[in-house]
């Protein structure tokens, strides 16, 4: 076990590159089941998440090769059609292998996902888009069974917007024969990512980044070579740390447009962000203003950003009030930063934080991804010293941020716990 040590109170300055977007890694990954050949991935990150999506694809008969931030995928030989437990329990993303090996293999048998524990994500829109492609899917001692002898194009809306529930159909249709509609489509970047490198494949998938998706069924596919985007959440994240401690930072390697409301409300909250060649330029000061925060389905406020950003608005003069409408179960890392003197006040999905008191170091613990993210950031602008546990946590989504906020001056460093 490991945790990782904070001493607060340093001014960050320097230059930070993100590193290439799990969300987006993820799902690209698994579309080489969709081919035969030797597919290219460029810029994927090293996480605890990629590690998993690798295991479960060699576990499935595929051939993995990895060096550095490369990853090269054959699933020409794919031999198996059934996704273990012992793999998916522990990310949820491993759901998408659903729908390429139907789509490839006419069967899939797919564990119930696990992940990070901040509430209900069910996958029911994912099993009836499938439906309505021509599967038949069953339940049963905890595993998803879907058989199709062919796929065929139809009209699919979601009722309400999912990311992974977009991706999977999306996967799946891209060989069924005919076309696919899909409508309130996700409209996240990673979502137009994956059609895009689905497209160099040779599908035909318009609308990306839309509320309706088109995709044009083909016969085969054709392995590509894709480079992983920046990883919007880590690159807010790393705003989120400037504007903590008052710091000047250059973030590298990102996509502005892909985090625009972010930056609106940051700028909103007196954070000098500006675009510059190559980058952005996070110059933090005081005061801090409050500012409210509903998160929303892309383009909205993201909800992997609310517990970031509520750190923020722990420092901030004045009330402020964030809304969490994606999970029911996000406010966790609340007890963990009211330990560090946070003053916050949780009804229902709302959380009430007023802000302009100092915070403390103290021993906290990581509950899933992006609380432990926050409670780094609370660690960097509180005084003495605090300790993270759990953090294997954050190396599901975050490739070695403690190097890179330690080469920007903050004292961090990860220990070996006995």
């Amino acid at each position: 076990m490991e945790k990782i040590l904070i001493e607060g109170g340093r001014r960050l300055e320097g230059t930070v590159a993100i590193s290439g977007a799990k969300n987006a890694a993820l799902p690209i990954l698994v579309s080489a089941l969709l081919t035969d050949g030797w597919n290219t991935y460029q810029n994927v990150p090293e996480l605890r998440d990629v590690m998993t999506i690798n295991k479960l694809l060699t576990e499935l008969g595929a051939r993995v090769e990895t060096e550095k931030n490369t990853v090269r995928v054959n699933a020409g030989a794919l031999s198996r059609y059934e996704a273990p437990y012992e793999l998916v329990r522990t990310m949820r993303a491993s759901v998408l292998v659903l729908g390429p090996l139907l789509a490839r293999l006419g069967r899939a048998r797919v564990s119930l996902p696990g992940g990070c524990a901040i509430g209900a994500r069910p996958i029911n829109l994912h099993l009836r888009g499938l439906e309505l492609l021509g599967a038949e899917i069953s339940l049963s001692h905890g595993y998803i069974e879907a058989k199709a002898k062919s796929l065929k194009g139809t009209d699919i809306y979601f009722d309400i917007v999912t990311v992974t529930g977009t991706e999977n159909l999306m996967m799946a249709a891209v060989l069924a024969e005919g076309t696919t509609t899909l409508r309130n489509a996700a409209r996240e970047p990673e979502v137009c990512a994956l059609a895009e490198a689905l497209n160099q494949m040779g599908a035909q998938i318009s609308g990306a980044g839309t509320p309706m998706i088109t995709i044009r069924g083909v016969d085969t596919l054709r392995p590509a070579s894709v480079t992983i985007i920046p990883d919007r959440i880590e690159t807010g994240t790393f705003i989120i740390a400037s504007a903590l401690t008052q710091g000047n930072i250059k973030i590298v390697s990102c996509e502005p447009s892909h985090l625009t409301a972010v930056i609106h409300k940051v700028r909103e909250a007196g954070v000098t962000i500006e675009e510059e060649p190559g980058g952005l330029r996070v110059i933090g000061g005081e005061p801090i203003c409050s500012v409210d925060v509903k998160t929303l389905p892309y383009p909205g406020f993201p909800t992997d950003m609310q517990a970031q950003f509520m750190v923020l608005m722990c420092l901030a003069s004045g009330l402020s009030v964030i809304s969490e409408t994606i999970f029911e179960n996000r406010f966790i890392h609340v007890c963990e930063l009211q330990r560090m003197g946070a003053n916050i006040k949780v009804s229902g999905n709302t959380a009430i934080v007023s802000g302009g008191k100092s915070l403390t170091g103290a021993p906290v613990m990581a509950t899933d991804l992006r609380a432990s993210a926050s409670l780094i950031l609370a660690g960097l602008a509180a005084k003495g010293t605090t300790e993270v546990s759990r953090v294997y946590h954050i190396d599901r989504g975050y490739e070695a941020i403690e190097k890179k906020l330690a080469q920007l001056g903050a004292n961090i460093r990860r220990v070996q716990i006995t």
